[in-house]
């Protein structure tokens, strides 16, 4: 289980989600197998994940980091990954 945050370039088009399949849910993004809003701005990186020990806490999580303003996000994920890299091909 993780929280994860998906963009399309470096300080762009940002989106948040939950899963229990990490390495399948970023694959689906950059496939653009997921109708919606990764595929309509092309949101194919991963930028940042959260891993988690239980579903309820990584949907909390998400919930609660959809809340926060954008410059948070921004923090968050350069506190970790300063320059956008794609983390993805880290995953398997």
């Amino acid at each position: 289980m993780a929280v994860y945050i998906m963009a399309n370039e470096r300080l762009k088009t940002l989106y948040i989600g939950a899963t229990g399949y990490l390495n399948r849910r970023a694959w689906e993004h950059r496939e653009g197998l997921i109708p919606g809003f990764t595929k309509k701005y092309g949101l194919k990186r991963l930028v940042w994940y959260e891993p988690h020990d239980d579903m309820a806490t990584a949907f909390q999580q998400e919930k609660s980091l959809k809340r926060w303003p954008r410059q948070w996000k921004i923090n968050l994920i350069e506190r970790t990954n300063p320059f956008w890299d794609d983390l993805y091909p880290g995953l398997a």
